[in-house]
């Protein structure tokens, strides 16, 4: 592979893309997100799109996508906390595991960040399921920090997610 990695933006008629990494990523990773592959394969195409849409629309979000030779190999959501506008979150990362170890991970969670600071916001923050992974290795590199204690990665589930921290402005100083 010699093409370079890049991330934009996901475009509003991507939303199929979209879709489709957000399932294979359920598929892949099952206990790395919030949400499970049975409950977003129920999704009506509509949903899917209306999703992106809103996501495209609001000046709080940042559904991004990432390609390499123009291949979709991954994905990220940033959002501004509904609670504090001063917190960016993270959501929904993930790379296809043909594309791993090659920075994209890295890429994606840089364009979130970036876009954090340019929003001016305090802290970016996620959650990854608690342990020695990959994704939590490449959380701290990047300058993440553990915060607060691990909580249930959803209802019903023994895994524990970690929340992590990046801390962009201090306004205690």
């Amino acid at each position: 592979m010699t093409d370079t990695a890049s991330v934009r933006p996901f475009r509003l008629e991507e939303w199929r893309t979209y879709r489709d990494l957000r399932l294979r990523a359920l598929a892949d990773s099952p206990d790395a997100f919030g949400s499970t592959l049975a409950l977003e394969e129920g999704r009506a195409d509509d949903d899917w799109a209306r999703r992106l849409q809103r996501g495209l629309e609001e000046q709080r979000s940042l559904p991004v996508v990432a390609e390499i030779g123009g291949m979709p190999v991954g994905l990220a959501w940033g959002r501004v906390d509904d609670a504090d506008v001063e917190v960016v979150n993270v959501y929904q990362m993930w790379v296809a595991p043909s594309h791993r170890r090659l920075g994209v991970g890295q890429l994606l969670l840089s364009a979130i960040v970036e876009w954090a600071r340019v929003l001016k916001v305090r802290q970016v923050v996620l959650t990854v399921t608690r342990g020695d992974t990959s994704a939590s290795r490449l959380y701290a590199r990047a300058g993440f920090e553990t915060i607060g204690e691990p909580t249930s990665l959803r209802a019903g589930s023994n895994v524990l997610a970690q929340p992590m921290g990046l801390l962009l402005v201090d306004r205690d100083t």
